[in-house]
């Protein structure tokens, strides 16, 4: 039996007397795409905080490759391999795009020059930029030395996406990647997501967007009122079941023994 590459048990968050998360389980595997669902405060923003380390769960058990993990903040979380793309992209607008891939993770000059001077390779840093939007196939990335500011919508998406695969060892947390593109760019980032895939990566795709999940997920939890509602398939059940469980119109079935 694979062991899930993250895994979550029994994640507890409280605020006050408000319950964000009510003992939540979830398993990701190398190589999924996992998609989580949930109506607006069905705990998938709190959820996905505590799995990236920008909260800490007030009871449950993390663990990576089935070591317990303890993250006190995000740094933490990356540097066990797990990078997050939130909504709001992070990227400084003025950078080009090999800057914003290098963002907080800049090349030095090899020598007294980096060590002393602290001055930037900044060639090495556009090859490895090059070469991995090349290796991911991201064909609206041209031109490296591009200002994001200039890039469209979908195309700063990518930059994001790009970067937390770059970096991200293990698995990537995407938070509603499409939520303000057109078809065309959507299309392109859902291919960035089965490229993150195909490399063996875990990713997490939190989205609204029934038809992107139903595409692209291999597995998905479904998030109701701070707790689990279950795991489907985009094969064993439709969207219009997902919904229901989702609104709890409907129980997921246990599974037969």
């Amino acid at each position: 039996m694979t062991t899930p590459v993250l895994e979550a048990t029994g994640l507890v968050k409280l605020f006050g007397m408000v319950v964000g998360l009510s003992g939540v389980d979830l398993q990701l595997y190398p190589g999924e795409v996992l998609a989580v669902i949930g109506d607006n405060g069905a705990g998938k923003s709190t959820l996905i905080k505590c799995l990236s380390g920008a909260m800490v769960p007030d009871q449950g058990v993390i663990s990576v490759d089935g070591k317990e993990v303890q993250f006190k903040r995000p740094q933490d979380a990356r540097a066990a391999g797990i990078e997050t793309v939130y909504q709001t992209l992070a990227v400084a607008p003025a950078l080009d795009i090999a800057s914003n891939l290098f963002l907080a993770r800049e090349v030095r000059r090899k020598g007294p020059l980096g060590s002393v001077l602290r001055m930037l390779d900044t060639g090495a840093m556009k090859k490895q930029a090059s070469d991995y939007i090349n290796r991911l196939g991201i064909s609206t990335l041209q031109n490296i030395n591009q200002a994001v500011e200039t890039l469209s919508g979908g195309q700063r998406q990518a930059v994001a996406v790009a970067r937390a695969g770059a970096f991200g060892s293990k698995v990537v947390i995407l938070d509603e990647p499409t939520a303000a593109l057109g078809v065309r760019e959507t299309g392109q980032v859902l291919n960035l997501v089965r490229d993150l895939r195909e490399q063996g990566l875990g990713v997490i795709l939190i989205s609204h967007n029934m038809p992107n999940v139903f595409e692209v997920a291999d597995r998905i939890h479904i998030q109701r009122l701070g707790g689990s509602a279950g795991v489907i398939t985009p094969k064993s059940h439709t969207m219009e079941q997902a919904v229901a469980i989702m609104t709890g119109a409907k129980k997921l079935e246990p599974a037969p023994a």
